[in-house]
């Protein structure tokens, strides 16, 4: 009760413990609009849907047949791969071509690179497959640290190559000239000149001595940055692209599910200082521009109208925000999820006060323990349109 829609993923890109496609993933067309039948039944609520495109033609007929069957609204995940750097352009006319016969279509896109984190205290390394690591990888991490730290360990872990039978690694590696040390405040689109390869170059060293010299960094917390999509041209140009087009809206930050990999749950931060602010390699987005595309577009995407803005009689969830001085910094790890669980969390300065229905909730980034939000339950109206009710 009180969903906001459905949601579906077609991508190999999701896979369950075992490394096999969740079933979504070969769900037939019958099914899915039989889903969307349902939203047409209920009359309200939003579609949404993740998909690799590999048969754009048949897929997106499948997605028109979702909404023209069933009323509602549907937005796609869109982003840049390296493998097909402009295919999502075509995305963007397949988008374009459903609103001209008037369906409500939109595609979801971020201000950055998705970007996979990679460190020895987290899920993955460069070293998660080679020998030696793996015959230490179940240690605590000061153990394992000391232990990387001897030159003799060291000497033999950069002799070997990595086991077989890990095709993501194995990609991850191929990969590791194009990663980044991720600074503090971290740096998400830095130049190809900071590259691990270009880095590795000017020293002349091999690029996975200088990954370990990065990741052992800081007392062995030295993170390396991989911007897994939208950065196949070393820029956020494609981004920007994206952001600008009539069809698009704000998404796609991460809320915590790759606890251990991805920290994108900051795409919002970023947007503010970056694009406002802080960007040198290219053009800037207005301030303005960006808040209503943070606020309004997102909540009417999903049907909320009655928030986004400021007027009179919307719900008055409110930043007060010191844009001069705000700062993202470098994502931490922290242990509090049950039994001790591990999550990547990336904290902000700059956030004065935040405001839920009119109470501060937190001033300058600590909670005030008011707790005044409730369940939002489904697809609200504008409260013109609850007065009228």
């Amino acid at each position: 009760a009180g969903a906001l829609g459905f949601s579906t993923s077609r991508t190999l890109n999701h896979q369950t413990s075992d490394g096999q496609p969740t079933p979504t993933l070969t769900a037939a067309a019958d099914e899915l609009v039989g889903i969307a039948l349902g939203l047409k039944q209920a009359g309200t609520g939003v579609l949404q849907v993740v998909s690799d495109f590999k048969d754009p033609a048949n897929e997106f007929s499948m997605l028109n047949s979702m909404m023209e069957q069933s009323g509602r609204p549907l937005s796609v995940s869109l982003a840049q791969t390296s493998k097909a750097p402009d295919s999502w352009r075509r995305m963007l006319e397949n988008i374009d071509a459903a609103n001209d016969r008037g369906l409500t279509m939109r595609a979801q896109v971020c201000g950055r690179a998705v970007g996979i984190l990679l460190s020895f205290d987290l899920s993955i390394n460069p070293f998660s497959s080679h020998p030696s690591y793996r015959a230490i990888a179940d240690l605590p991490l000061e153990e394992r640290l000391t232990q990387l730290n001897d030159p003799a360990f060291r000497e033999k872990l950069l002799s070997e190559e990595p086991g077989p039978g890990h095709p993501f690694l194995t990609a991850l590696l191929a990969a590791l000239p194009t990663m980044f040390q991720l600074s503090d405040p971290p740096n998400y689109e830095p130049g190809p000149e900071e590259s691990l390869g270009a880095i590795a170059a000017r020293k002349d060293v091999p690029v996975l001595e200088l990954a370990l010299d990065c990741l052992l960094a800081d007392g062995g917390t030295g993170i390396l940055y991989f911007p897994f999509l939208n950065y196949a041209e070393g820029s956020l140009d494609a981004s920007l692209e994206m952001m600008k087009h009539d069809h698009t809206v704000l998404g796609l930050g991460d809320g915590g599910a790759h606890v251990g990999m991805i920290c994108d749950g900051s795409f919002t931060t970023h947007m503010l200082t970056h694009w406002t602010r802080d960007r040198t390699r290219g053009e800037k987005l207005p301030l303005p521009w960006v808040i209503k595309a943070h606020c309004k577009d997102t909540a009417e995407a999903v049907g909320l109208y009655d928030r986004g803005i400021l007027a009179v009689g919307y719900k008055a969830d409110i930043n007060v925000i010191d844009h001069d001085h705000l700062v993202l910094h470098k994502p931490v790890i922290q242990r509090d999820l049950p039994s001790g669980g591990r999550r990547l969390m990336q904290y902000a300065e700059g956030y004065c006060a935040t405001i839920v229905s009119g109470e501060i909730i937190y001033r300058d980034g600590e909670a005030t323990g008011a707790l005044p939000g409730r369940l939002v339950r489904g697809t609200q109206s504008t409260p013109i349109a609850q007065a009228a009710e």
